[in-house]
């Protein structure tokens, strides 16, 4: 599989094969391409926790607002950035940034290392992070940044539709288009692009009865 169809087929999967497992050496070759990413002064300040406890993973489970799809997974990764040093290196961007730029991607590599080996996977951030941090006995200057779920799924999911270049791309400073120039809002990948999307109805609200305030 080329890095273009390695891109084009990730998706966040939440149907697994709860019978069929993910050998340590698939996980160990996702987590290595995860290494291979940049860090903020090469520090890579990541650790991984490799979860398959059935138990252990109800609790997990738990602490990611009860997603009870997320069981049928038979191995949890989760993610995690030891802080000290980036803020010894860089004070608080160190940790209020770097850390959880250098995670992302990580976590992405991860992603499409799975996508290439065909095992499914989903990148999970909602959960309560003491309560992760409780289960798996992270210390205090380390802190859990995602829950990676991987395993082997039926199911098949269409690409969704993204934005045209032309909408999210600025020359010289913000703002500032010229509109019609990328080949890929033209022709087969036409069907893939969105316009811009239309403010949230509840964000149109509240706006509104800020401004009356």
């Amino acid at each position: 599989m080329d890095l273009d169809d390695v891109l084009k087929k990730r998706r966040s999967i939440r149907n697994y094969d709860n019978k069929k497992k993910v050998s340590l050496n698939d996980i160990a070759e996702i987590i290595y391409a995860g290494t291979l990413a940049p860090s903020a002064g090469n520090l890579q300040s990541w650790n991984f926790i490799i979860v398959q406890d059935y138990e252990k993973k109800q609790k997990l489970v738990e602490a990611s607002l009860n997603e009870s799809w997320m069981l049928d997974a038979p191995v949890f990764i989760v993610v995690c950035a030891r802080t000290k040093m980036p803020v010894l290196h860089y004070g608080k961007r160190g940790e209020m940034l770097y850390v959880i730029q250098d995670c992302a991607a990580c976590i992405e590599n991860m992603l499409l290392k799975a996508t290439e080996l065909k095992i499914s996977s989903c990148w999970v951030g909602a959960f309560e992070e003491n309560s992760i941090r409780n289960i798996l006995s992270i210390p205090d200057d380390v802190r859990p940044q995602a829950i990676i779920t991987l395993g082997y799924s039926h199911e098949e999911k269409e690409m969704p539709k993204r934005y045209h270049l032309d909408f999210l791309t600025y020359f010289e400073e913000y703002g500032s288009k010229k509109p019609g120039l990328f080949p890929l809002n033209k022709g087969s990948d036409k069907h893939h692009m969105l316009k811009e999307k239309k403010e949230p109805k509840f964000i149109k609200y509240l706006r509104e009865k800020l401004k009356r305030k």
